[in-house]
């Protein structure tokens, strides 16, 4: 009983850290940056559709109740997006769908996001700006009570039912809004900041509100005198949820002339300055596809070489690019000042 009661509060722990940091966490961070600034949208001048998925804490095991019962989900994350520029906009337009599955939750999320961009400088600035629609679920079916562990010894069969909880589930769905700045000067660096759910939208059913999160990231294109193939490329991506809790993002990737890149991601908390993960990542470009992977090494307590503990978070990246050039007709008249003599 007292497993049974340690599982059940640590899956609602893990369901409160959910609720409570509706931002999506990815390690390929560099690729991904319109999920943390809606400035970015449009930026690289292409249509572009991403995909990405990512599998936290693989091996991590929470037992169920009994045989065949379920203990939730650790935390598993899919998300599609697509931006493009929009000349008569003077500017880009985006659409993210987010979903993340942690314990017994599920949230899903849309934004669309549009930046207006002007050229300054040697560069290019753009303002953005994102409206967001947030859906929560909380399945209270898959929860067990004492009454499923009858045939255990020392346990009587008793109701499973709670009032405190609607057994048909819970759901709550929220609107938000972002805004941010991107800079960039393309093959060269970019900087940038953006405050997601900036409404701080509340839930009545859930008790909770979102977190205003402030990011600031920033990206630099280095060519190794050597040998100009090779290019190093240091970034950087910084948090605060609730200018409360920080966090960082640190990584660095080498560039083989656009077609493959590795490298190293470290993740960890500003306010204890601890060290949460260090990340591998690598990939290539085959044409207009765009393939990446990445692999976290858990260095918190959650990891380590015992059975039952995280062995890792695996990441995939996959985007393909595309541009639609439509010619210039030919002039259909032709003046020439012989013919007005």
């Amino acid at each position: 009983m007292k497993k049974f009661l340690t599982i059940t509060l640590l899956l609602f722990g893990f369901s409160s850290i959910s609720i409570a940091q509706q931002e999506p966490q990815f390690t390929q961070y560099m690729l991904n940056r319109l999920s943390y600034n809606p400035g970015v949208a449009g930026a690289s001048g292409s249509m572009c559709g991403m995909l990405m998925y990512r599998n936290q804490w693989l091996g991590l095991k929470l037992d169920a109740p009994e045989p065949g019962g379920t203990s939730g989900k650790t935390p598993t994350d899919y998300m599609f997006s697509f931006d493009s520029p929009v000349k008569f906009l003077h500017g880009g337009i985006g659409l993210s769908v987010y979903q993340e599955e942690v314990g017994y939750h599920s949230n899903l999320s849309a934004a669309l996001d549009y930046a207006f961009r002007m050229y300054w400088g040697p560069g290019n600035l753009a303002a953005g700006i994102e409206a967001s629609l947030y859906n929560m679920k909380f399945k209270t079916s898959d929860l067990q009570g004492p009454d499923d562990l009858s045939g255990h010894s020392g346990v009587s069969g008793t109701s499973t039912n709670d009032p405190a909880i609607n057994n048909a589930g819970e759901s709550d769905m929220l609107i938000d809004m972002s805004v941010g700045l991107f800079y960039q000067v393309p093959g060269s660096y970019y900087i940038g900041a953006s405050v997601k759910d900036l409404l701080a939208a509340k839930s009545s059913v859930f008790n909770y509100a979102n977190a205003r999160t402030l990011y600031i990231m920033g990206g630099y294109e280095y060519y190794i005198p050597a040998n100009p193939s090779f290019k190093l490329k240091p970034g950087i991506l910084l948090k605060a949820a609730d200018f409360n809790i920080f966090a960082y993002e640190a990584s660095c990737l080498l560039d083989y002339r656009n077609a493959f890149w590795g490298g190293i991601n470290m993740r960890g908390g500003i306010n204890k300055l601890n060290l949460d993960a260090v990340s591998l990542l690598g990939g290539f470009n085959w044409h207009k596809l765009k393939l990446g992977i990445a692999y976290d090494l858990t260095t918190s307590a959650l990891g380590g070489y015992k059975y039952g503990r995280s062995v890792g978070t695996a990441e995939l990246y996959l985007q393909y690019c595309f541009r639609i050039i439509i010619p210039q007709k030919p002039p259909s008249i032709y003046r020439n000042t012989r013919y007005l003599l």
